[in-house]
């Protein structure tokens, strides 16, 4: 199946869903996974260092997972800060889906998957918490980033993970020249861990 699936509203991919485990220090998530989302045959490498390392998010205010996927970052949000809101945003349906099967599965009621345009404008984040599709291309991810950074808080703070051979030192470089700062939190396996903020 082309990579590409991944970034549409309909993937084409006959569907077979599965289950996999998130296993993290705090909490273990069972999660139903399907064809056509982005890395269906178990949580992303990515993705689970960017829940064990990232600083843990503010215990209220409005959160977002950009690129939510089936949602295992939205959920472990979500349950580590039950009263937030957790904007768990996505293009692909099927992702939302899951998404939506996952938070009710894992009790975490405080999740919201949307589509891009169901997130209110006025809608600012305290935190931004996201593994970014890198493979849509540069100018469609910094397009992408500038959207949503742009809704920070003047004091929040977004986590990117990025693996280093697709980019993550240009991209942190890129994110200084937009007004922001960009931070390597760490490097593990490949990634790295970036802390974005107001400049």
């Amino acid at each position: 199946m082309s990579e590409s699936q991944y970034f549409s509203a309909d993937p084409s991919a006959r569907s077979h869903r599965r289950q996999v485990t998130l296993a993290l220090p705090d909490l273990t998530l069972s999660l139903t996974t399907d064809r056509g989302v982005f890395s269906a045959e178990g949580v992303d490498p990515g993705t689970k260092y960017l829940l064990l390392e990232a600083p843990a998010p503010p215990r209220a205010g409005e959160l977002l997972d950009l690129g939510a996927g089936y949602g295992p970052i939205a959920v472990a949000l979500a349950r580590r800060a039950p009263d937030a809101t957790v904007w768990a945003v996505d293009v692909n349906e099927r992702a939302l889906e899951l998404c939506s099967l996952n938070a009710e599965a894992a009790r975490a009621a405080n999740v919201r998957c949307c589509r891009p345009d169901e997130v209110a404008d006025d809608v600012r984040f305290t935190a931004i918490y996201s593994n970014p599709p890198i493979r849509i291309g540069k100018g469609a991810l910094h397009e992408l980033l500038s959207r949503w950074l742009m809704r920070l808080t003047r004091d929040g703070r977004a986590y990117l993970v990025v693996q280093k051979h697709l980019g993550a030192d240009s991209l942190a470089a890129w994110l200084r020249t937009q007004g922001f700062t960009a931070t390597r939190l760490g490097s593990r396996q490949a990634y790295r861990l970036l802390e974005v903020g107001w400049a």
